[in-house]
């Protein structure tokens, strides 16, 4: 391959690892991240194969954005309680 395009892809592929691993931060769903950032969930996992320092970014993200939920969750549970919603 020419070393241009190489060059290209690889700056392409950094971009795009970025992206994901803040889109997992804000929603920790793979298909959700993948999906709005244009990347094929199949290369997802193909990357976290070949890069173990974006799996564990992943990993991380994942478990952030899941912390995030969760305390979002448990804000919206206590405010009901507190204003006596029993639904």
């Amino acid at each position: 391959m020419d070393p241009k395009a190489e060059e290209t892809i690889q700056i392409r592929q950094v971009a795009q690892k970025k992206a994901l691993i803040d889109e997992l931060k804000k929603m920790p769903i793979i298909e959700v991240a993948c999906r709005k950032t244009d990347t094929g969930r199949t290369t997802y996992y193909r990357w976290r194969e070949e890069d173990k320092e974006f799996a564990r970014e992943s990993d991380d993200a994942i478990k952030f954005g899941k912390s995030i939920i969760n305390d979002l969750a448990e804000s919206k549970v206590i405010t009901g309680i507190k204003n006596d919603d029993r639904t």
